[in-house]
């Protein structure tokens, strides 16, 4: 009984179609038709051929070395080595192949050792010989000292403070000073108050005037506007106006 017919056999014992097979190895069912017609030609090569079949064993439970066996026997080109067959039933590891290196490139590395220890000898002589520069720490300034009847530094006053009071509605404030710089940004809701402090002068933007009260420097000045009206106002120092 040949192989072929003994796969043949397997497969109708496990009750399953070509189709079935092929489906469950993923072998396709043209070339299982062949294998069971006892035509391995197109498995690719003897290796190939010795997967598919301890596959094919494995998916119809039938003990794989009597197929591997019966192919060996009937197919195989030549008598394997022991130690191909030992590396194939995974009772030995594949011999990994040792780089051999050419007495040519073990000179090139030699070479190159040697030019790397003779530069670094060459820098590390001229490093040794070059007379080392002292570098010499900068003088520190003596710090000054405050005569005891200097007068202290006057501390600037603020001559503007505006208040703005959210008193009949919310309302958004932005306040610059004479540069240009945001003195304050930001909304006041009901009942909220903001004090804004300049030493000269304030330029103030009212997006609800008719909401807010506006006093200088303690004096009430009321409301800039109606409410929701958009009001720019500058104060300066001294003035309430």
């Amino acid at each position: 009984m040949s192989l072929g017919s003994s796969l043949t056999q397997a497969r109708k014992a496990a009750g399953m179609s070509v189709d079935d097979l092929a489906e469950r190895t993923s072998i396709r069912a043209s070339v299982l038709r062949e294998f069971e017609n006892d035509d391995f030609s197109k498995s690719g090569g003897e290796t190939y051929a010795r997967g598919h079949i301890r596959n094919l064993a494995h998916a119809l439970g039938v003990d794989a070395a009597t197929f591997l066996e019966m192919y060996d026997a009937e197919h195989s080109a030549s008598k394997r080595p022991m130690y191909e067959l030992l590396v194939e039933n995974n009772v030995t590891i594949r011999r990994s192949e040792k780089n051999r290196m050419s007495i040519k490139s073990m000179g090139i590395i030699s070479a190159s050792v040697v030019a790397v220890a003779v530069i670094g000898q060459v820098a590390y002589s001229n490093l040794q010989s070059s007379p080392k520069s002292v570098v010499a720490a900068p003088a520190q300034s003596p710090k000054p000292v405050a005569s005891a009847g200097a007068p202290a530094t006057p501390v600037s006053v603020a001559a503007l403070e505006i208040s703005v009071s959210a008193a009949r509605g919310s309302s958004w404030v932005f306040a610059t000073d004479a540069a240009g710089a945001v003195l304050f940004t930001g909304s006041l809701a009901q009942g909220q108050s903001k004090t804004i402090s300049s030493p000269d002068k304030v330029n103030l933007r009212l997006g609800n005037a008719g909401a807010v009260d506006i006093s200088v420097n303690g004096k009430a000045v009321g409301s800039l506007g109606a409410v929701g009206q958009v009001v720019d106002r500058t104060f300066e120092a001294n003035s309430s106006k």
